[in-house]
C-alpha cells in the first residue's frame, strides 16, 4: 500500500515514529520494532517509511510516502534518523542472508510465498540476499556443510522444520562444525510442520510469514541446545524431537497427508489412539528431574529474566562437535522403564505443532532433553489427556510421566514399529540421545520459548 498526501509532520515518542497527516487529519504511529526502513528525500522534502503492520489478523508489508512542509524538513530528517537508530538497535543492519526455499513442501507454495510476502520485507530493510530454491531431499545438507562461513550472518529456511533438520545437520558435518553451527537460523513457516516457528513466535504469529521475516531482519541470536542421535556407530544431530509408537505414527504416517497442512497431525493422533498400538521397547533414562512442579518453576524463573543468551557463544573454543559423554556400556545411574507404553516422545520446544503442546516447561537451553512417556492405559484416559492437547494439559495427568534427563537410549524389542527424528523416518532399531547446550543458535525476538503455560487446569487440580 502507497499513500501521497500534501503534508505531513513527523514526530518521536518512546517506542514509536508517529507521522502526522495533516489534511487528512490522520496519525500513523508506528513501533520502532515494525520499521523495516526510514529516510528522508531532501529534494523531494518526502518522507519514505517501510514498516509491517497488522491487517485483517496478519502481518503486512506497508510503506508511506509523505511530503513535509520545507519549515519542518530539518526536524523531520533527523527524527527518520533517530528512528532507524531505534528500529536497529542492538541489531545489525543489512544482514547478509543465505536463503533456502523448499518450493515442494507443505502445500507446495514456497517459492510464491517467500517472492510475494517474504523477499520484499527483507529487501525494504536493505538485506543482502542469496537465495537457493532446494531441487531434492538433502540439497540443503549439502549446501550447509560447504558454506563459507564468513559470507552469511543468518541462514533462513522457507519450509517446515524438515529443512531445519538439513541445515543443522549440514552444519555438524562442515569443517568448522561449531563455527557453522553459531550461525543464527530463522524459519519462515511453509512446511506441514511448523512446530520451530511457533516456539519461537508464538501460537498466534507462529504461522504468519511477515512477522517471521520481521524475526529475520530483527530477531537477536538464542543458544539452543541440540542433541547427539547415535544409532549403528552412526551419529547425527536433531534439533526438536525423536517419537516412538504413536507420536512416530503421527509424524511418518500422515505422511501422504501433507495437504492437509497442520490439521494433518491431529488427525494422526486420533487415528493412533484408535489403533492403540503398543510401542515394544525398552527405555533407559539418565533422568535430571521429574518434579512436575520444580520443572514448572524453572520455567517461570526462565520467563522473569527473558534473556536472550547472544552474548554466549562456544564458536572459537573447538573445532570439532563435542565429543560423547554417555557410552552404550555406562548403565551407572540410568532408570530402566520397561512397561507397556503407547508413546515415548523427546524433544525441545514447547509446540510440535499447532494443535499440540508436547513438551510444556521445556527451555532453550537448560542441557537437558524433556521426555514424555504414556504407558498403555485405555482409549478412554488417553484422549481424555489429548481434549487439552494445544494447552499441554496432558502434562499434569498423573499417568504422563514427564522427566527432564541428561540422555536416555532405546532398545526395541520387536523388529517391527515405528521412529521419527525431526519429523522424517529412521530405522526402528536401537539408538541413544544426549544433550549439547547452547550448540545451536537460532533467531528469536524474545530470548525465550513463547507458550503459554501455568498451573495445572481445575480437573487436574487436588
Amino acid at each position: 500500500m502507497t499513500t501521497s498526501t500534501p503534508t505531513a509532520s513527523v514526530s518521536l515518542s518512546t517506542n514509536a515514529l508517529s507521522v502526522n497527516v495533516k489534511d487528512k487529519n490522520r496519525v500513523h504511529d508506528i513501533p520502532f520494532r515494525d520499521i523495516l526502513h526510514a529516510s528522508f528525500d531532501n529534494e523531494a522534502k518526502r518522507a519514505r517509511i517501510a514498516f509491517v503492520r497488522k491487517s485483517k489478523g496478519r502481518r503486512v508489508l506497508s510503506e508511506v510516502h509523505h511530503v513535509v512542509h520545507d519549515s519542518h524538513s530539518e526536524e523531520a530528517s533527523a527524527c527518520l534518523d533517530k528512528a532507524m537508530t531505534e528500529a536497529y538497535s542492538g541489531v545489525k543492519k543489512g544482514r547478509r542472508i543465505k536463503v533456502l526455499v523448499n518450493p515442494f513442501g507443505g502445500k507446495g507454495k514456497g517459492r510464491a510465498i517467500f517472492m510475494q510476502k517474504v523477499e520484499p520485507i527483507l529487501r525494504h530493510a536493505g538485506c543482502m540476499l542469496d537465495v537457493v530454491y532446494t531441487t531434492h531431499s538433502g540439497h540443503a545438507y549439502e549446501i550447509a556443510k560447504t558454506l563459507p562461513l564468513d559470507q552469511f550472518d543468518v541462514i533462513v529456511t522457507v519450509s517446515g522444520d524438515g529443512l531445519v533438520h538439513e541445515v543443522i545437520n549440514g552444519f555438524a558435518h562442515h569443517e568448522h562444525p561449531v563455527r557453522a553451527l553459531a550461525i543464527p537460523i530463522a524459519p519462515i513457516p511453509t512446511g506441514s510442520g511448523n512446530g520451530l516457528s511457533l516456539n519461537l513466535l508464538g501460537l498466534e504469529a507462529g504461522s504468519d510469514v511477515a512477522e517471521a521475516a520481521l524475526n529475520v531482519v530483527k530477531g537477536t541470536p538464542m543458544k539452543v541446545d541440540l542433541f547427539s542421535f547415535v544409532q549403528n556407530k552412526k551419529r547425527s544431530i536433531s534439533f526438536m524431537s525423536q517419537a516412538l509408537g504413536l507420536m512416530a505414527d503421527l509424524d511418518i504416517g500422515t505422511d501422504h497427508l501433507r495437504w492437509m497442512g497442520e490439521t494433518r497431525f491431529m488427525y494422526g493422533l486420533i487415528r493412533g489412539v484408535l489403533r492403540f498400538k503398543p510401542c515394544p521397547i525398552q527405555l533407559s533414562v539418565k533422568i535430571a528431574e521429574q518434579d512436575k512442579t520444580k520443572m514448572l518453576e524453572a520455567l517461570q524463573a526462565r520467563r522473569q529474566t527473558q534473556s536472550s543468551a547472544s552474548s554466549s557463544t562456544n564458536a572459537s573454543s573447538s573445532s570439532s562437535l563435542p565429543p560423547l559423554k554417555f557410552l552404550p556400556e555406562d548403565k551407572d545411574g540410568w532408570t530402566v522403564i520397561d512397561e507397556p507404553l503407547l508413546y515415548v516422545y523427546a524433544g525441545k520446544g514447547p509446540y510440535v505443532g499447532r494443535d499440540f503442546m508436547a513438551f510444556p516447561v521445556s527451555l532453550p537451553d537448560d542441557g537437558l532433553i524433556d521426555i514424555t512417556i504414556q504407558p498403555l492405559s485405555s482409549r478412554s484416559d488417553v484422549l481424555k489427556e489429548m481434549e487439552g492437547a494445544p494447552r499441554g494439559e496432558a502434562y499434569w495427568s498423573p499417568k504422563l510421566k514427564y522427566f527432564k534427563a541428561h540422555a536416555y537410549r532405546v532398545k526395541p524389542l520387536t523388529p517391527n514399529g515405528a521412529l521419527s527424528v525431526d519429523g522424517e523416518p529412521f530405522p526402528f532399531e536401537e539408538y541413544q540421545v544426549e544433550v549439547h547446550q547452547g550448540l545451536g543458535t537460532l533467531l528469536s525476538p524474545h530470548g525465550v520459548y513463547v507458550a503459554d503455560f501455568d498451573g495445572p487446569p481445575s480437573r487436574h487440580q487436588k
